[in-house]
């Protein structure tokens, strides 16, 4: 180590600067030091934290550096990913500050910054770069009637536009507002091809910063208007026009309508059919990612459960009052989580009131795939994969083109048709809870009250690896134990960690060793991995496979459920069985040897044991004196601890009347040994719901035969868009037709519809 980072350091010894994630011989800069109390006496002046931590990837949030201190005199500049940098700057009060700048990914940045105007960028950190629909409502400037803005020029839609925004994003007096446009050139799938904001033209200059701003559009000048994508941005006026990477609010990105040429305004719907015309002739000239994007759950209690490949589409939220604009007639819309692999595609699945698939065949409200998903995929920055912006440009703008600004959606749905359900096939569902009880994937149910750290599923064929760590329940005297923490990764994914927090609640969520904080961003775009975490006591971890993990806390106690999809069949060990569909393998030692007796507790402890995690092996995090001394420096198999193997019966036990209450019917068992052995009634009824709830979860995700859609016949219609088993549909002729074929066909069992094709055709004169 060279002497000036010596003389840099706070006090004599090891420095934190360059070293940021590694431990020092003499103290730490890693994430765990803060709770280890091992940090070099420097940590947070280089490994530096920030708030608020995420923005939009439009950039122009402004953010402060915690817990470090600049001289006025410092020039700051912030670098992020290690391209692009932004000028930041030093307040009154020391402090320094970083804009986030314009980036195309979404996800955690690396962030260096310099105190010297670029010669050295002595402290790391991460800014959370967030795709603009995912982003809280006040941190972005509104569009008032944002229908009007994207509707305006055709017919009986025009006046004045206005928008208003939180005065707080935008430190000055006095603002500018100007329009940002968004374009893709290059040929498609090729190295050339790009996605590009840039600064169009400004609306306004040296406005007062008052919230609002409304004008009166008119037609852009100097062929802008063929710029039909864009966001409003309000910045500092002190600023040139259309500066990069300034402090700034911006609007969602939207179809520009309102300043389209004059020939959009005197007929909207002309003009708009050439350029559905345009889209459909180069649609055709693309690729089919159709065949490579993942078939629709059947139900929407399938799509809603199946939560390792499918989320809420915000745009059609159930939760959330389903407000489905583009999706009317549906009360909730999933996205496939991951992108198609070779052109990066989306998959989308909308469901109506009665939880049927809502398809294009049968109503505009019908689902879409996509050809750019709207998320982005990892690696991002360029177009298909490009978060929000390369799904605009190849699945909306088209779709206002054909649907929204002209009526021939026929073509649009030509090219994006709802995909039915036949190829769906459902994922297989294991869970852990109370004091741990399992269920494996093929149904088995068994308990293990070992203490220690376990393998819980491993896949060699998949590279995944799930791991739980066992904790004995409220201290020494009582002989069982609770799942404390699981541990996580898929191929080179990040660790992902999920723990009960100190005093049972909350769950706590790390990645590679360190605290994440979802206090501003309940989804966040990890390496290999995508973590959702709405409240603090619900996590869900989302593996590029399709695996999926849900941490609950229920009443103080942890509940994980692991969801796996069909390709995982045959691939599973650990004490989550092997996947197959039969319960008598399920059991099985890491040395290969099966359990004989599924009701001998002694022999399920034996096999549990056989789990424990090598020191290798091992994804958990060890940031407190008690973990290292439990689990790290001790066997990962406590062998002194020896639980009770049954419930103990004794008719004075005070708690027995209360487990007689609160457990009944399936389950009750895991239940009662809950209340009399871990002396806990609350953890007896939250064992009770988790059971219940796991059984729900069976329910919901159980195959459905679908014998997919059916058309009407030419000259005719059809009752019924209902296409699963027992759902009938009824055919009728217009007028002056005769019905030949069945007139009522039924989905069967075997996934074909009853009767024989329907057609309608002229009665022939002779026969009258």
């Amino acid at each position: 180590m060279c002497g000036a980072q010596h003389r840099k350091a706070h006090s004599p010894g090891q420095t934190c600067e360059g070293n940021c994630g590694t431990k020092l011989t003499s103290c730490s800069c890693h994430p765990t030091c803060t709770a280890l109390k091992t940090c070099c006496a420097d940590y947070k002046a280089y490994c530096v934290e920030i708030s608020p931590y995420s923005g939009t990837s439009f950039g122009g949030t402004d953010f402060i550096v915690l817990d470090a201190t600049f001289n006025i005199s410092s020039q700051v500049v912030c670098r992020f990913n290690n391209n692009t940098d932004a000028v930041g700057y030093v307040d009154e009060n020391s402090t320094g500050h970083c804009i986030s700048p314009l980036l195309y990914e979404t996800g955690w940045i690396p962030l260096h910054i310099s105190s010297d105007n670029g010669t050295t960028f002595s402290r790391v950190g991460a800014w959370l770069s967030v795709h603009t629909g995912k982003l809280d409502s006040q941190f972005k400037a509104a569009l008032v009637n944002s229908t009007k803005w994207q509707y305006y020029g055709t017919p009986n839609v025009g006046g004045s536009l206005e928008m208003t925004w939180n005065t707080s994003l935008v430190r000055a007096a006095r603002v500018n507002v100007e329009l940002w446009g968004y374009r893709e050139t290059g040929e498609p799938y090729s190295d050339q091809w790009q996605g590009e904001w840039e600064y169009l033209y400004s609306l306004a200059k040296d406005q007062p910063n008052s919230g609002s701003f409304s004008f009166l559009p008119k037609p852009a000048e100097k062929g802008f208007s063929s710029w039909e994508l864009g966001s409003v941005r309000v910045s500092p006026s002190a600023y040139p026009d259309g500066m990069w990477n300034v402090q700034a609010a911006w609007t969602e990105d939207h179809a520009l309508a309102w300043h389209l040429e004059e020939k959009f305004r005197q007929n909207s719907a002309v003009w708009a059919l050439d350029k559905c015309l345009a889209w459909d002739q180069l649609e055709n000239q693309l690729p089919n990612f159709l065949s490579e994007i993942i078939d629709c759950p059947c139900t929407l209690a399938q799509a809603r459960a199946d939560t390792g490949r499918f989320h809420t589409d915000y745009g059609c939220d159930i939760e959330k009052g389903s407000v489905c604009t583009y999706h009317p007639g549906s009360v909730h819309c999933v996205r496939a989580i991951q992108a198609s692999p070779m052109y990066a595609a989306g998959q989308q699945c909308c469901y109506d009131s009665t939880g049927a698939q809502v398809l294009t065949a049968d109503s505009i409200g019908g689902s879409t795939p996509d050809r750019a998903h709207d998320w982005g995929s990892p690696p991002y920055k360029r177009p298909p994969r490009i978060p929000g912006q390369s799904h605009w440009v190849y699945d909306v703008l088209s779709f206002y083109y054909c649907c929204l600004w002209s009526d021939n959606c026929h073509y649009y749905f030509n090219h994006r048709p709802s995909s039915d359900c036949r190829r769906y096939q459902s994922p297989s569902s294991a869970a852990v809870f109370g004091d741990p009880h399992f269920i494996t994937f093929d149904g088995v149910s068994y308990s293990f009250n070992g203490k220690g750290e376990y393998t819980l599923v491993t896949s060699a064929m998949k590279k995944l690896t799930i791991q739980g760590r066992t904790e004995s329940v409220n201290g020494t005297a009582i002989k069982a134990t609770q799942l404390s923490a699981v541990a996580m990764k898929e191929a080179s994914s990040d660790v992902i960690e999920v723990r009960l927090g100190a005093g049972h609640d909350g769950l706590q969520v790390l990645q590679n060793q360190k605290t994440l904080s979802f206090t501003e961003q309940s989804w966040m775009d990890l390496h290999g991995v995508f973590v959702f975490a709405p409240t603090s006591a619900n996590v869900t971890v989302m593996f590029p496979t399709g695996a999926g993990v849900e941490v609950r806390l229920i009443q103080g106690t942890m509940t994980t459920t692991v969801l796996l999809p069909e390709e995982f069949k045959d691939s599973t060990r650990g004490l989550l069985g092997k996947m197959n569909g039969d319960a008598s393998d399920d059991l099985v030692l890491s040395n290969g040897q099966a359990v004989q007796n599924h009701s001998n507790p002694e022999e399920l402890f034996s096999f549990g044991a056989s789990w424990a995690v090598s020191n290798m092996s091992a994804l958990f995090t060890y940031d407190s004196a008690y973990l290292l001394d439990t689990y790290y420096h001790a066997p990962r198999h406590d062998h002194t601890f020896i639980p009770v193997f049954s419930v103990p019966e004794s008719p004075d036990d005070p708690l027995g009347e209360q487990a007689s209450e609160i457990c009944s019917g399936e389950g009750s068992q895991f239940c009662r040994f809950d209340i009399l052995v871990g002396r806990s009634p609350r953890m007896g009824n939250a064992t009770r719901v988790s059971f219940q709830s796991h059984i729900s979860l069976v329910e919901d995700l159980k195959p459905v035969t679908s014998c997919g859609w059916l058309s009407p016949p030419i000259n005719g219609k059809k009752a019924g868009t209902t296409y699963l088993q027992g759902a009938t549909v009824r055919l009728s002729c217009d007028d002056g037709y005769t019905l030949s074929g069945s007139a009522e066909r039924v989905c069967q069992q075997s996934g074909l519809w009853s009767g024989e094709e329907t057609s309608c055709v002229v009665p022939s004169m002779n026969k009258l």
